[in-house]
């Protein structure tokens, strides 16, 4: 049976040749930049054998850990059906341990298998070449292709079993904003680094935190014994166990899925249905799910959030003018754009207009429609300002700053939050109307559009002054403050945020006629 699956999976590889001339023509495309790529990969591993041990195990273990975190990642991402399905092998009746075994031999066939074991090998090479044992070095190789080829069959199942229902390009990308959230931070990082013919110090810091983790142990012991480092034998026990639970996980996946009926999937049923498709079955689930169709498709969201980065960037401007050093200006616009995203839901509900009526008709509860509102200003801002902190960061040129200016923008941000939750509910005001051009903005009585929009913006900046204070004496006194300007930024922002969808929650429920009525009104 298992040179039979052996035999199937080889079959399949070289099927994806088989077609019409456009097929095989991009299919041989693709193959040759793979080889390309793999050719020029393995050429600089080898141009390792010559380089300091530090540098051989900072390169390797920082890009085998890419590597094992790319084969977990990926199936996630890119939704692709497993060919090696257990269920397509329920038909012949073999015992789940057997076909979880003949299935974890058949994955190893496949293209980027073959490309890791080409890589494999140069490791082994440039090892030896650092008077490693070459059986040391094989059995890192072996223990590292094994972490990766589990950790792609574990993270298949996993997809079928919970996201095959809900596959979408919405879900694909959320997965993919997940990524660049973890990416751009990390390569400005690295960017920032001055090598100077030594590895730095916060990237050897960073090489043996991650030989101590799952994505990087397999890779990191051999070098670490080549060093006579103490640390590789807590590698080596590391690496194994991670074998070792990724292969019972596979079992026990394998025989979940052959015990588990699947629920039958229209597409008539699913089809459409975007981002509703994506959300959980929940009242807060649906209420985010329109939000983010309204807050990507309606110009009148659309205009906030551009608006937003337009706004902090000018801020830059007359700082610059009255001669305010350019790495002090870069501070700036980042918490600037946190404070305006925390202010964007303050009048969320006005945008509704009478679409309300279904929220109160339907009896959702008051904190799933905060909660559910402020999903799609999570999902815009939290990219964005992971990115623009560490571009922030770099220009101005001290990276102890990082904390600091993740509290100050935490703090504004969640504050923000939790003040519009309660401001939406409790003092909405008139705004254009669904189909409206967003610059044509009603006739409003009174102050209380102002009142509402300055107390948010007033209160989160008030609530955030102790991130502030602890962040000003980072900058200017101890730069050690920057890590007590973090947790007192994330508590202050996180408690905020609690305590403002509590008091929003509490105001919709009890405020669900006055709605109505404002919503009849405007």
């Amino acid at each position: 049976m298992a040179a039979y699956v052996l035999r199937l999976r080889a079959a399949l590889l070289f099927g994806a040749l088989r077609g019409d001339r456009a097929h095989v023509i991009r299919m041989s495309i693709g193959i040759a930049m793979l080889v390309a790529a793999t050719v020029v990969t393995c050429w600089g591993l080898l141009s390792l054998r010559t380089a300091p041990i530090e540098v051989v195990l900072a390169v390797t273990v920082l890009g085998g850990s890419a590597v094992t975190l790319g084969f977990a990642l990926a199936p996630l991402v890119v939704g692709a059906t497993d060919p090696l399905d257990p269920r397509r092998f329920t038909a012949f009746g073999l015992p789940s341990g057997r076909l979880a075994t003949i299935l974890a031999l058949a994955g190893l066939v496949s293209v980027p298998i073959m490309v890791l074991t080409a890589l494999a090998v140069c490791l082994v090479l440039v090892w030896s070449a650092h008077g490693v044992a070459w059986p040391i070095g094989v059995i890192g190789a072996i223990l590292a292709i094994l972490t990766c080829a589990l950790l792609a069959r574990v993270c298949m199942a996993l997809t079928s079993l919970f996201l095959r229902d809900r596959r979408s390009r919405e879900l694909s990308g959320v997965f993919a904003l997940a990524i660049l959230v973890v990416v751009v931070p990390v390569g400005v990082f690295f960017a920032s680094l001055e090598w100077r013919g030594t590895v730095p110090t916060q990237l050897s810091e960073a090489v043996a935190a991650l030989s101590l983790t799952p994505l990087g142990a397999a890779i990191a012991f051999p070098a670490r014994i080549g060093q006579g480092a103490s640390s590789a034998w807590g590698s080596v026990v590391i690496s194994l166990a991670t074998v070792v639970v990724l292969a019972a996980a596979w079992g026990w996946l394998v025989q979940r899925v052959l015990t588990t009926t699947e629920r039958p999937v229209s597409v008539r049923e699913r089809g459409g249905l975007g981002w509703f498709a994506v959300a959980p079955g929940t009242p807060g689930g649906g209420v985010a799910a329109r939000s983010l169709i309204y807050w990507f498709r309606d110009r009148r969201y659309l205009v906030n959030i551009i608006v937003v980065p337009i706004t902090a960037a000018l801020a830059m401007v007359p700082l610059l003018v009255v001669g305010v050093p350019m790495s002090i200006v870069a501070l700036v616009p980042v918490p600037i754009a946190a404070l305006f995203f925390g202010w964007l839901p303050h009048n969320d509900l006005a945008y509704d207009s009478t679409a309300i009526w279904m929220h109160v008709a339907s009896g959702v509860k008051g904190v799933s429609d905060r909660v559910g509102r402020l999903v799609p200003i999570l999902l815009i801002a939290v990219p964005v300002l992971a990115v623009a902190i560490p571009l922030a960061v770099l220009v101005h040129g001290r990276w102890a700053m990082l904390p600091a200016m993740v509290g100050v923008c935490a703090a504004l941000f969640l504050s923000g939050l939790g003040l519009s939750s309660i401001s939406s509910v409790v003092s909405p005001y008139a705004v254009a109307r669904p189909g409206d051009s967003p610059f044509q903005q009603p006739q409003r009585a009174g102050s209380a559009s102002a009142l509402a929009q300055g107390l948010v913006l007033v209160g989160a900046i008030v609530l955030s002054a102790p991130a502030f204070w602890w962040a000003w004496l980072a900058l200017t006194v101890d730069v050690d403050a920057a890590i007590t300007a973090l947790w007192v930024g994330a508590g202050i922002g996180l408690g905020a945020l609690v305590i403002g969808v509590v008091i929003g929650s509490v105001a919709f429920r009890r405020s669900g006629a006055r709605l109505m009525e404002f919503a009849e009104s405007t």
